[in-house]
């Protein structure tokens, strides 16, 4: 094992500064916090439980690059004075006086000139194989989800290009220490297996796209089970529903008007059921239900990169309708962005999804519903006039 020796770490600890006066620790100008390994544990066993541990070990582990990346403007400033190596020994160091692990250089090997690094350390009293051990037990993986970020964090930010570090051995897979190995990303055979864990991700399209498979698996059982009859006495009921099934026979846009709780929703189920697109999906969305900065990406779609998180190209409802029934309920709350869009539709019967710039024709039977007044609407600027007249050539009026 080669000798590597550190650099007195005399400066590192003198900016350790615990104000008991102003409830603050600071290392640096930067605030630190000291929390039990238990309380992080059990957050730990939290986000495994909650979100599974390929979602969980995303988020310790680009934890732990900030972390690294801030420790590394750090060192650059504080000792910056000391050869490149020594001030780059700053990071294991800090890594050490805080808690987090003992860190033991086995090798290395750096150009600072040519940005070419390589380097193997071994982990000594990790307390994340401790805590992972103590709370989910032994791993077939290695779990030092976050020490890997951080060395990967603050080797990057030193070196100026994407360092990945990998886990080689670890105490929690039943090796005597954790071992780490960290080279260029492109020098990685697997990197693409790693370099996931290190990009941004959104939990929420992830959630999104289980939704959309839960209306899919919902849409083809409805397919399955015949639409009961609507049943109703009044005048104001029968004059809705024959209206309906004058509509079934054709492709005119239909806009449903009531009440909230009248059963908007039933009576554009039995258009479709009645309608020859009855084979076709039949997709319902509560435009009121959506976050304003999501909806367009929900109704047209998404490619992988539109904006952050767009981990995935997604089909947006209107092509998950395509051959049946797309059902717009509370259209009224649509945001005028999102107005335009619709109207593009309606009049040409084809959409772009979000981050992309290629058409898509497709065939949908457009059904709207609302229980605000969208003349209003209209004349309060809230809503498109153009769209209005097209969504109102049929309108239906459902009765309380």
């Amino acid at each position: 094992m080669t000798t590597i020796r550190y650099p007195e770490s005399n400066d590192l600890r003198n900016l350790v500064k615990f104000c008991e006066k102003d409830g603050t620790i600071w290392l640096a100008e930067h605030r630190m916090v000291l929390m039990h390994t238990s309380a992080l544990g059990a957050l730990r066993r939290e986000l495994v439980g909650s979100v599974g541990k390929e979602h969980a070990r995303r988020l310790l582990t680009r934890m732990g690059y900030a972390a690294g990346v801030c420790d590394a403007e750090l060192a650059k400033r504080i000792r910056g004075n000391l050869s490149l190596q020594d001030a780059f020994f700053t990071g294991p160091q800090l890594h050490m006086l805080e808690g987090i692990v003992r860190v033991t250089p086995v090798e290395m090997k750096i150009d600072f000139d040519k940005r070419q690094f390589y380097g193997e350390f071994l982990w000594e009293n990790s307390w994340e194989q401790d805590i992972h051990l103590r709370e989910l037990g032994q791993s077939d993986e290695p779990v030092c989800w976050s020490q890997i970020g951080y060395a990967s964090g603050y080797t990057s930010a030193f070196m100026g290009r994407f360092i990945l570090f990998k886990e080689i051995e670890c105490v929690a897979c039943g090796h005597n220490n954790c071992r780490i190995v960290g080279k260029p990303l492109e020098e990685w055979d697997d990197a693409d297996q790693h370099a996931g864990y290190f990009e941004s991700d959104s939990m929420l399209n992830h959630l999104l796209e289980l939704r959309h498979q839960v209306d899919y698996l919902r849409t083809t059982i409805s397919q399955q089970v015949q639409t009961p009859q609507l049943v109703g006495n009044s005048v104001g009921f029968k004059h809705a529903y024959d209206l309906v099934t004058r509509a079934s026979g054709t492709q005119v846009t239909v806009l449903l008007l009531g009440e909230t709780g009248v059963g908007k929703e039933r009576f554009a189920r039995t258009l479709h059921q009645m309608s020859n697109r009855k084979q076709g999906p039949f997709v319902a969305v509560n435009c009121a239900a959506m976050p304003n900065d999501l909806i367009e990406s929900e109704l047209f779609g998404v490619e992988k990169g539109a904006f952050t998180g767009a981990q995935t190209s997604r089909m947006g409802k209107f092509e998950r309708a395509d051959g049946g029934t797309l059902f717009l309920d509370e259209i009224g709350e649509l945001p005028l962005a999102a107005q335009a869009k619709l109207l593009r539709v309606l009049q040409e019967g084809e959409i772009e999804r979000l981050g992309d710039d290629r058409v898509r024709k497709l065939n949908i039977r457009l059904v709207a519903a609302t229980n605000v007044d969208l003349q209003a609407a209209v004349k309060a600027g809230r809503f498109r006039s153009d769209l209005y007249y097209r969504l109102s050539v049929y309108p239906i009026q459902i009765p309380p």
